[in-house]
């Protein structure tokens, strides 16, 4: 089912909420383009603590592709991420009841280039990532066990 629109305030901007329509067992994805990898001495790759942190903007949520909202909108999941901006190398995927319960919201916030974005939001940033790294629950490839690569 479609979401309701979220709250704004008096100039438009989306007023940080947590959605109700999106159900605890909801995928949030996470795009990660390429400049989120870092390269360690050993040759081995990581993801940045970027993947974790807040976009810019005075909100400060971290932005993120509702799964559901795709997919009820007869898309695939995958091929949407991967095949529209802002384009990305993966993606990972939280649960919203998973970020719900590290303290973070789950909101709503359609854009008119991406009308299944999303944003979760606490009011640290040093918080937000902290809280979200340890909720991946898979990635691009569909692996459970936390890690890109």
């Amino acid at each position: 089912m479609p979401l309701s629109l979220p709250p704004r305030d008096a100039h438009g901007k989306v007023i940080p909420h947590d959605h109700s329509g999106i159900g605890s067992a909801d995928g949030i994805i996470r795009r990660i383009p390429e400049h989120w990898i870092v390269k360690e001495a050993d040759g081995r790759r990581r993801l940045s603590s970027l993947a974790f942190s807040p976009s810019s903007g005075p909100n400060g949520g971290m932005s993120v592709d509702l799964q559901a909202q795709i997919e009820e909108g007869g898309l695939n999941c995958r091929d949407y991420i991967t095949g529209t901006s802002p384009v990305s190398l993966g993606s990972i995927r939280f649960e919203a009841g998973a970020l719900r319960g590290a303290g973070l919201q789950v909101g709503f916030n359609p854009m008119p280039s991406n009308p299944h974005h999303g944003l979760t939001i606490t009011h640290n940033s040093r918080e937000l990532r902290e809280r979200s790294k340890g909720q991946v629950v898979d990635n691009k490839k569909g692996a459970t066990d936390n890690k890109l690569f």
